[in-house]
C-alpha cells in the first residue's frame, strides 16, 4: 500500500493515509460531480465509498461523466462507480446502493462525512437536514453552463439559505463538472486527513463576460 501512496505519503505521512483507510464517506449522485468524485476519492485511498444512485447511464450522459465509457448505457450508474473504484485501487470498498436518498438514509450506515453530488435543490435539502440530525458536515456542490458553487456545511443550514424549487440545471460545459467536483474532493480529503478546511463558506466559482475566471466568496451565517 505505501508504494502505491507514494506520493500522498509524500505530503502528509504514513499515519495520515493509514488513517483515512479507516473513514468512510457517501456521495449522493454518480452522475457528472459524482463520478469525478469517486474516481478522486477512490483513487486516494478513503477505506469505505457509498456510492448512491438510482439512475442508469444514457449516452449523453458519457462526455462529462468520466466513470462512464461507450458501451455503458443502461448499466446502473453507482455500479459502474463502485468496480471503476475498486479496480482503480485495491484498497479501497465501494459499494453501490441502487436508489434515493432517502432509501440510503434507512439503512442507517454511519459514515464521516455526505458528499453532494446530485442535480436538484429538493435532495439537498434532504441532505442538509439529515445532515444535521445526525450531527454530520456534508460538502455542497451545482453546476450549470461554465459555473459552478461548493460549499462545507457544518453549522449553517442550507435549507435556510437556499430556496427549494424544482429548477433543473441548464447546459453544462464537462470541465466545470470535473473543476467543482475536484474543489469538492480537496475539501473531504483534507477534512477526513486532519488538515484545517474553511468551513461555511460558499465559494462561486465563474467566466465572466470576457472569460476570466472569478471567484466569490460567502460567508454563511450559523442556522438558527
Amino acid at each position: 500500500m505505501n508504494h502505491y501512496f507514494h506520493r500522498q505519503i509524500q505530503l502528509w505521512g504514513e499515519e495520515t493515509q493509514h488513517l483515512l483507510q479507516a473513514k468512510r464517506i457517501a456521495i449522493i449522485g454518480s452522475g457528472g460531480l459524482g463520478s469525478s468524485l469517486a474516481f478522486a476519492l477512490g483513487a486516494s485511498g478513503i477505506g469505505e465509498i457509498h456510492i448512491v444512485d438510482f439512475d442508469t447511464v444514457s449516452l449523453h450522459n458519457i462526455h462529462r461523466q468520466i466513470a462512464f465509457k461507450m458501451g455503458d448505457e443502461d448499466k446502473f450508474k453507482a455500479e459502474v462507480c463502485a468496480t471503476v473504484v475498486e479496480e482503480r485501487c485495491p484498497y479501497v470498498k465501494a459499494v453501490a446502493h441502487i436508489g434515493d436518498f432517502d432509501e440510503f438514509t434507512q439503512k442507517n450506515i454511519e459514515v464521516d462525512l455526505i458528499i453532494d453530488a446530485t442535480d436538484n435543490l429538493a435532495t439537498r435539502g434532504e441532505i442538509n437536514t439529515y445532515a444535521k440530525s445526525k450531527h454530520l458536515p456534508w460538502i455542497y456542490g451545482s453546476v450549470e453552463a461554465f459555473h459552478g458553487q461548493v460549499c462545507f456545511f457544518e453549522e449553517a443550514s442550507f435549507t435556510e439559505l437556499f430556496k427549494i424549487t424544482s429548477k433543473t440545471p441548464a447546459g453544462i460545459a464537462a470541465p466545470i463538472v470535473m473543476h467543482i467536483a475536484s474543489l469538492q474532493a480537496n475539501l473531504a480529503l483534507r477534512y477526513l486527513a486532519g488538515l484545517s478546511v474553511l468551513k461555511d463558506k460558499l465559494y462561486y466559482i465563474f467566466f465572466n463576460d470576457v472569460g476570466e475566471l472569478i471567484t466569490q466568496k460567502f460567508v454563511l451565517p450559523k442556522s438558527e
